[in-house]
C-alpha cells in the first residue's frame, strides 16, 4: 500500500509520520486492501500563532475513495465538553489540541468510515453466489487473520473485516462457515464469512483436524 504523509505550515515531525503509519498500519490490519493512503497535516494560517491543527485523510479502496477533513471547531469541543461551564474554557481546550490529537481524531473518524464501507462492500455480495460450506483450519488471532478449508479440500484466506457483525473473537480452529469468495492478489480470500449455529458449535469447535493441514508464514500473506 501506498502511503503519503505531508506537512504543511508546520516544521516536518518523524515522531509526527511515523504516528500516522501507525494508525494507517492499524487501518490495514483491519482492511487489507486499501490501495494508498494520502494524509496532510496542516496548520491554516489565520491560526498561525496557535496550536490548532487540520488534519486531511484520503483512502483509495476498491471502487471508492474515502475521504476526512477533520477540522477542529469550538462547536465540536463544547458539544465533547458538557461538563465545561464557560465558551473561555473550551476555547482553552482548543487551543491545547495538539498535532497528535488532532490525527487521532481524524484516525477514528477513518476507522467508522472505512467499517461503514465494509458493510457496503458484504450488502453487495449475494447470499447464494459462490458461497462454499468450509471450516477454519488456521488461526492467527493476535494478526487478524486465519484459513479456511473448504469441504473439497481447497484453502480460502480470511481476515477479521470479512467475518460479518464482527464475530471473529468467537472463531475457533474448526468452526464451521459459509464463506462466499472472490480472487484476491495472492489467490483465493473471503468477501464474507458467516458462522453457522454458532452456539452449537461452541461445543464441538476444538475437536476439528484439518483435512490436509498446511504450515504457513504469516509474513507471505
Amino acid at each position: 500500500m501506498l502511503v503519503q504523509v505531508t506537512f504543511r505550515e508546520l516544521p516536518h515531525s518523524r515522531e509526527l509520520e511515523d504516528y500516522v503509519r501507525a494508525q494507517v498500519a492499524k487501518l490495514e490490519r483491519f482492511y487489507n486492501r486499501i490501495v494508498s493512503c494520502r494524509v496532510i497535516v496542516e496548520r491554516p494560517q489565520r491560526a498561525a500563532s496557535s496550536k490548532l491543527v487540520h488534519v486531511r485523510i484520503d483512502l483509495s479502496v476498491p471502487g471508492d475513495e474515502l475521504v476526512v477533513k477533520h477540522t477542529p471547531s469550538l462547536h465540536s469541543t463544547l458539544q465533547h465538553k458538557k461538563e465545561e461551564r464557560s465558551r473561555a474554557e473550551a476555547r482553552a481546550v482548543l487551543s491545547q489540541k495538539d498535532p497528535r490529537r488532532a490525527i487521532h481524531d481524524a484516525f477514528a473518524e477513518m476507522t467508522q468510515s472505512l467499517q461503514k464501507y465494509v458493510g457496503r462492500r458484504r450488502r453487495e455480495v449475494k447470499p447464494k453466489d459462490h458461497v462454499a460450506a468450509a471450516r477454519v483450519s488456521e488461526l492467527f488471532r493476535d494478526e487478524n487473520y486465519g484459513f479456511l478449508e473448504t469441504r473439497d479440500g481447497r484453502e480460502i484466506y480470511f481476515n477479521a473485516a470479512s467475518v460479518l457483525d464482527g464475530k471473529f473473537p468467537r472463531l475457533r480452529i474448526g468452526t464451521e462457515v459459509d464463506v462466499a469468495e472472490e480472487e484476491g492478489e495472492k489467490g483465493p480470500q473471503a468477501s464474507t464469512v458467516t458462522i453457522v449455529h454458532p452456539r452449537k458449535q461452541a461445543r464441538h469447535a476444538a475437536t476439528f483436524v484439518p483435512l490436509s493441514p498446511r504450515k504457513m508464514n504469516a509474513e507471505h500473506r
